[in-house]
């Protein structure tokens, strides 16, 4: 029975369906599948046509109502939207360290999780669209916003089942298509530098605190407030937040309580560890670090650790070389599953993804050359966690693909401004 609430000028409906672990085995084990429809209140007796949001990540649960996110209530004035929990998250079937410890080993955690990628995402979307739709209309396309990882998950659903589409629009999420997880992150270094110099220009007296939090972390023993060690590499992800035009300037406002007077000394404060360990603790989303690097693999070759071993090729991020400290972006590495609580449980299984070669190919390259569906995307000239290059050349291949190129936004653009849905939906429509 779905569940109906009722809130904010919002009405909303909850949905619960079991979908297959395995996509090529129906009859076999099923996971849950959660997904929330949203209507303005006073129109949910009309026939609006259905809008699923795919959000960015991986790993990372839809969006709730009450969430600030402006492209919803502009969404809301021409679509009832749904709100799916990808699976692994929210209330989907949950995968985290104590859902995954049923497993009796490492090599049966891997084998589970690599059924977590786009193309699990993308069949799973196709049962909830058929599941929603009215009766006699089970073969009704939906529209489909990509935002970032979601707009990879949207290329998918163009390679593997064009016809439950009706428009395409995609948010700072046009991937590379044959692009091993190397060319991604050696890419990705290079504009997180960027955005190092952008910020310490913003903030210049920043890079004192941050070279003095850095130099306390390597002479001290300072534990965040979970119990864990916080290690100057992992102060170093604090960086992964410069990509966002919402986060860009938190990092500022969390420097400014890194110390207080302590009987020895400067000491770290409460503060400021607690937002630290908010920060870098993967926690809520597991699965992000587990399948980062997986969204990337196909073509049989492992990814192997691959923000890791390319790292090595930008000294600038080295502590330990002396100068001044630089940030870390949007990687992952082997160490978070030594140094994070959530992680430890699941560094096995996560070593065993690394080296997996036998990944099923995610984007079909001649029916996305031939697509008929309708697309737009936003390409943010400056993203800093998707390659602009890397972009324009997937929008070339897509047939019929209309890019808006502008640096008027950043990353997450259309949660900040309602003007990018407008504008996307436009251009879908022909409008502009």
């Amino acid at each position: 029975m779905n569940t109906v609430h009722r809130h904010n000028g919002l009405v909303c409906t909850d949905h619960t369906l079991r979908v297959p672990l395995d996509h090529t085995r129906p009859d076999g084990e099923t996971i849950t599948l959660f997904a929330r429809e949203v209507t303005a209140a006073g129109r949910e007796g009309e026939d609006l046509p259905l809008l699923l949001w795919l959000q960015g990540g991986p790993g990372h649960r839809a969006e709730r109502p009450n969430a600030p996110g402006a492209w919803l209530r502009r969404a809301l004035r021409d679509h009832r939207v749904v709100l799916m929990d990808q699976r692994g998250t929210g209330r989907s079937t949950p995968a985290d360290r104590r859902t995954l410890a049923v497993h009796p080993d490492a090599e049966t955690t891997a084998a589970y999780l690599a059924h977590f990628r786009a193309d699990a995402i993308v069949r799973d979307a196709e049962l909830l669209r058929r599941h929603l739709a009215a009766d006699g209309e089970q073969d009704r396309p939906w529209t489909v916003l990509g935002q970032s990882f979601g707009g990879f998950c949207a290329l998918t659903y163009l390679s593997l089942a064009p016809e439950g589409l009706e428009k395409v629009l995609i948010t700072g999420g046009l991937p590379a298509l044959t692009a091993h997880a190397d060319d991604v992150y050696r890419a990705a270094y290079a504009r997180v530098l960027d955005h190092n110099a952008r910020y310490f220009a913003r903030y210049p007296g920043d890079q004192r605190l941050v070279d003095a939090v850095a130099a306390h972390l390597a002479e001290h023993d300072v534990r965040l407030p979970t119990g864990e060690r916080l290690t100057v590499r992992r102060f170093q992800t604090l960086g992964a937040g410069f990509g966002g035009v919402s986060t860009f300037d938190a990092l500022h406002y969390l420097l400014e309580t890194a110390f207080v007077p302590g009987p020895g000394g400067p000491e770290l404060s409460d503060t400021f560890l607690r937002g630290v360990e908010s920060a870098v603790s993967f926690a809520p989303h597991p699965l992000y670090a587990v399948l980062h690097e997986a969204i990337y693999a196909q073509g049989g070759r492992p990814t192997a650790w691959s923000a890791h071993r390319v790292r090595e090729e930008f000294p600038a991020f080295d502590a330990s070389r002396g100068g001044p400290l630089r940030l870390t972006g949007e990687m992952i590495y082997p160490w978070h599953f030594e140094e994070d609580p959530a992680l430890v449980p699941l560094r096995d299984a996560a070593h065993l993804l690394a080296e997996r070669v036998d990944w099923p190919p995610l984007y079909d390259l001649d029916r996305l050359a031939d697509n008929r569906v309708p697309v737009v995307a936003a390409v943010y000239h400056d993203d800093m966690y998707v390659d602009r290059e890397h972009s324009l050349r997937t929008a070339a291949h897509v047939r019929g693909l209309r890019p808006w190129i502008t640096n008027a936004h950043a990353h997450d653009g259309v949660r900040v401004d309602a003007s990018v849905f407008d504008r996307l939906l436009a251009m879908a429509r022909g409008e502009i």
